[in-house]
């Protein structure tokens, strides 16, 4: 898939400006436009984070550095540049000093300059975001670790240490829904436990789970629609999952269980992302072992 652009907002009052902004950034960018604070916070509650904000310090209603500080809990990745033709070195300092600004612009500015700035905050918007999504991983994983261990110490047999598991991967790996069913050789065994209330997909039919049970290995897709033959089942289609990831529960080369993460999105789990939750799922086969030796 061609890479999205990076999302822009440039805020002036001024629309020479602002037209001149957008001419400035909109074939490397996907640009939004405002023509003051109030209209750029209602341009980011409906269009969501950007990489980049360029706003005019100078506006009537609201100056660029009391814009900026209101985004900064809500989007706190984003990088905030001002452009200013006035000397408000007490205001420039203060928004510098809190982190609500990234870099300052004095006007007329030189756009060869201002294009480098904007590359360099959009190439530091990624690496945070690139960081805060591994920290954010990273939680999850030790959550769902948590719960493997708690399972493994306290559950008295293995039927009822599969909810809980299940729970807890489902909610910290941000799932729409999540399915853990045990196996009995190469067949699916008992009841599935379910976590979320979408429709789902059932694991006893569906190609993915048959090749992760065939394979002992993990199986998955991050976008249905760009799969031929996943695209066009009935399954697929009636439930509305864009997403899906199927993993063995493997322990000394006995399949234990089968697990199925399902996503409404695409593209809603990444390459280490995956590495990460199959990491979880070793952990998974310590702990459904130690509940079935204490049946």
């Amino acid at each position: 898939m061609r890479p999205k652009k990076p999302k822009m907002l440039v805020v002036d009052d001024e629309p020479d400006n602002l037209d001149l902004l957008y001419r400035t950034f909109r074939r490397e960018f996907q640009v939004y436009k405002a023509e003051s604070g109030i209209q750029a916070l209602e341009v980011l509650e409906k269009q969501g984070e950007v990489a980049v904000i360029v706003s005019d310090q100078r506006m009537p209603e609201m100056k660029g550095t009391e814009f900026l500080s209101k985004t900064v809990t809500q989007f706190p990745n984003t990088v905030r540049i001002i452009l200013t033709g006035f000397t408000d070195i007490e205001d420039l300092v203060e928004a510098i000093n809190s982190g609500q600004v990234y870099k300052y612009i004095t006007k007329p500015w030189d756009p060869n300059e201002l294009r480098g700035v904007v590359q360099r905050a959009a190439d530091t918007y990624e690496l945070l975001k690139q960081k805060t999504e591994e920290l954010e991983w990273s939680q999850a994983q030790m959550a769902v670790l948590a719960t493997l261990m708690d399972v493994a110490q306290t559950s008295t047999d293995i039927r009822s240490s599969l909810q809980p598991i299940a729970d807890a991967l489902g909610e910290n790996f941000q799932a729409d829904s999540c399915i853990l069913q045990l196996m009995d050789g190469d067949s699916l065994a008992g009841d599935p436990v379910c976590y979320g209330q979408q429709e789902r997909i059932d694991l006893g039919d569906d190609p993915l789970a048959q090749e992760a049970i065939a394979s002992q290995s993990v199986q998955g897709v991050a976008n249905v629609a760009g799969d031929a033959e996943l695209g066009k089942l009935e399954s697929y289609q009636s439930t509305g999952v864009k997403a899906h990831l199927v993993l063995p529960v493997v322990f000394r080369q006995q399949l234990l269980a089968l697990a199925s993460l399902q996503w409404k999105s695409p593209n809603a789990i990444q390459e280490n992302e995956v590495e990460w939750i199959h990491r979880c799922t070793q952990q998974m086969a310590l702990a459904l072992t130690c509940a079935n030796l204490a049946t």
